[in-house]
Parts: structure tokens; C-alpha cells; sequence
């Protein structure tokens, strides 16, 4: 019985830890379009925690995801999914170089390098001019809602080095999700 008890509290404790842990939030989104496409600009603040910072200066890869939907409201029926997409921005700090490269996915990983961690930190903390949907999936006057939450992805490390950095689970993030209502 006990042994349930603390089961359950540890459970509870890491729950509560991971969703919008250090008040990490989805903020500044907004929605435009090119000829072609429905363009998303998002960022996340208060991702970055002191233990957070001292594992990627230590050269523990680190990634963000952004996961964002596309629904279409409507009045009498559930609303209908239209489109979902995930993008990642990972950060990784060259200890023999002393920079730090972080590859977006939505730019096709290709490399940003700085020396700056101020600089890889506003470049893993948001997207930019992300295409979301080509314009002509979309039909006029109809009503749609735009989500977009970050996360944190799990760091995965060699099992041995799993009891030394054991405090990294405590800093997994994932925000609310934050919408966007807009008609076509």
C-alpha cells in the first residue's frame, strides 16, 4: 500500500512537472500569407532553465518541436483536421570550437552557427515564416483554427550516463497549446 502511495505521488510530481514547467508559453504568434501559402511566426519563452543551459554548454544535443494543426470550424459538426505538421530546432555546443549550431527543420537542418548562446537560444526559441498550407487547400469564407504548442524533446543518453544526469527529466517542457482563429 505504501509502496502505491509513493508510486503514485512520484507519478503525479512528474506530471505536473512536465506540462508548462518554468511557465514556458507559446507567445507573439501570428498568421499571413504569401500568394501561395498561409505563413505561421511563433516563438517560445521561458523554455530555458539554468540546468538547461548547463547541459547544452556541456554538448548534450537539445531539440524543440512545434507541433501545429490546422482545423476548419464548423457550427453542427465537428471540427474537421485539415492539416498537421511538426517542426524541430535542435542545438548542439562544439565544446572544442566553442559555437553553437542549431539546425531547423523547417529551413531543411541547415546550419546556423554562432559563438553568441543569446543568439542559438532566439533561434531555437521560434519559427519563422513557416509555410503551413498551400492557399488553395483552403476554401473562402469558411472558418479556421490555427494551434501551435513546443515541447521539449526526451534527451536520450548511453544508459550509464542516465544516473549521472538524472536531473535533465526535470527539465522537460511542453506548453499549452495557443490558437489562432481566422476565416478564409
Amino acid at each position: 500500500m505504501r509502496i502505491c502511495i509513493v508510486a503514485a505521488a512520484i507519478f503525479l510530481i512528474a506530471a505536473v512537472g512536465r506540462t508548462n514547467a518554468y511557465g514556458a508559453e507559446i507567445t507573439g504568434m501570428s498568421i499571413s500569407n504569401t500568394e501561395e501559402n498561409l505563413i505561421l511566426t511563433a516563438r517560445v519563452d521561458g523554455a530555458f532553465t539554468d540546468n538547461m543551459k548547463e547541459a547544452i554548454l556541456s554538448g548534450i544535443s537539445t531539440s524543440f518541436s512545434y507541433v501545429i494543426t490546422l482545423t476548419q470550424t464548423r457550427t453542427l459538426l465537428p471540427d474537421r483536421l485539415i492539416h498537421e505538421i511538426k517542426l524541430t530546432n535542435t542545438i548542439r555546443h562544439d565544446t572544442l570550437r566553442k559555437t553553437f549550431v542549431v539546425r531547423r527543420s523547417w529551413e531543411n537542418y541547415r546550419p546556423l552557427t554562432t559563438h553568441s548562446f543569446a543568439e542559438a537560444r532566439e533561434w531555437m526559441s521560434e519559427v519563422v515564416n513557416v509555410p503551413v498550407i498551400p492557399l488553395e487547400a483552403l476554401k473562402t469564407d469558411s472558418r479556421y483554427k490555427i494551434n501551435a504548442k513546443a515541447e521539449l524533446e526526451k534527451v536520450t543518453l548511453p544508459f550509464f550516463l542516465n544516473y549521472i544526469f538524472f536531473f535533465i527529466s526535470l527539465w522537460d517542457f511542453e506548453t499549452a497549446w495557443h490558437s489562432i482563429d481566422f476565416v478564409y
